[in-house]
């Protein structure tokens, strides 16, 4: 285990978590900290001009509890209230957590212990459980069942732009490297931004596989409200990565996938300048048709397709792994030839 005696200047952890109009969630959110093994933290709270008595619950909490401190301003955003509180931490890590989830007792204890174990890492999260069960949609549990499968910093980038592999609630990193990058407003997540950002500046980030955090869903939840949370912001978040990544270099890709996902991802990367050079299809009635001038071929042709920057682009995971069966076969490597982007 980590020691816990750090203090020289601050805390070994800060744990950083903005709010609004969270009061039928906070308390619970805060008790769950306090009841934290691991005791060396201060926990930030930013109060993102609420209109109900969040404010007046951190505070009952901070007069008991020192390590608890609240920051108030107005109602101006998500990024702005991650950034004020960015600026007020003291620990040399940095903890996320919303303000309606809950913390496992051993969660920052067991992070930190595998963050301090392994210097190449800049951060990690955790597996979470979602709840309340009875209610969970579908997706919800297809989504955290897919995460489960994150079991280390390859399969963090490997899938890196199929879904976020890091739920922002869970993660543990490094103060130095979070106040290089910093969050940014954009039309699509910035906790899934920053990920990106992170893994292509070179940093790795892992995972402790356990449940850690209890991620609750509700009605108004941001991922439920806000615009740039909407799924339809995804593809164009997807097209900038690979543009300013796999795709960097070249004007022209190979599309494996022209469904739902495949059509909407052309579209963004369009706009920036890529168009498809080859479309892949198995569908008998499509090939050799052509999509928006791209010649559509079946998967054994994309050996003749050798230099060619290859972006896979189906939903489901049991077809993702048949792409990516099939073009190891043929000779392509993963994040450096193709990349599965949905």
């Amino acid at each position: 285990m980590c020691s816990a005696g750090s203090r020289r200047g601050g805390p070994a952890v800060s744990v950083l978590l903005p709010a609004r109009d969270a009061a039928p969630w906070i308390a619970a959110t805060l008790a769950s900290l306090r009841r934290q093994t691991f005791e060396d933290f201060e926990c930030v709270v930013v109060d993102d001009g609420s209109r109900d008595e969040t404010p007046r619950l951190v505070e009952r909490v901070a007069q008991r509890d020192a390590r608890f401190q609240l920051w108030r301003q107005p109602a101006r955003g998500l990024v702005t209230a991650l950034e004020t509180g960015l600026d007020a931490c003291s620990g040399r890590l940095v903890a996320r957590l919303d303000a309606d989830d809950i913390a496992h007792r051993k969660r920052l204890a067991e992070q930190v212990a595998c963050l301090d174990a392994s210097p190449t890492l800049a951060g990690l999260g955790t597996h979470v459980r979602i709840f309340p069960r009875a209610t969970m949609a579908q997706g919800l549990r297809d989504y955290e069942s897919w995460l489960l499968g994150i079991d280390g910093p390859g399969r963090v980038r490997r899938d890196a732009l199929v879904d976020c592999p890091l739920p922002h609630p869970t993660w543990l990193i490094r103060a130095e490297v979070l106040r290089t990058l910093r969050y940014r407003e954009r039309p699509w997540p910035e906790d899934w931004d920053l990920l990106l950002r992170l893994l292509a500046t070179g940093h790795d980030l892992g995972i402790v596989p356990r449940r850690l955090v209890g991620w609750r869903d509700h009605p108004a939840r941001r991922t439920r409200t806000a615009p740039e949370c909407a799924l339809e912001r995804v593809p164009a978040l997807r097209a900038h990565h690979l543009a300013h990544g796999l795709l960097r270099q070249a004007e022209s890709y190979v599309l494996w996938g022209h469904g739902h996902t495949g059509r909407a991802l052309r579209r963004e990367l369009e706009a920036l300048g890529r168009r498809p050079s080859h479309i892949v299809e198995v569908h008998p009635g499509r090939l050799g048709q052509r999509i928006h001038g791209a010649p559509v071929i079946p998967p054994g042709e994309l050996r003749q397709l050798r230099g060619e920057r290859i972006v896979c682009s189906v939903a489901g995971p049991a077809a993702r792994e048949q792409m990516r069966v099939a073009l190891a076969e043929m000779g392509f490597r993963e994040l450096e030839d193709f990349v599965c982007a949905a």
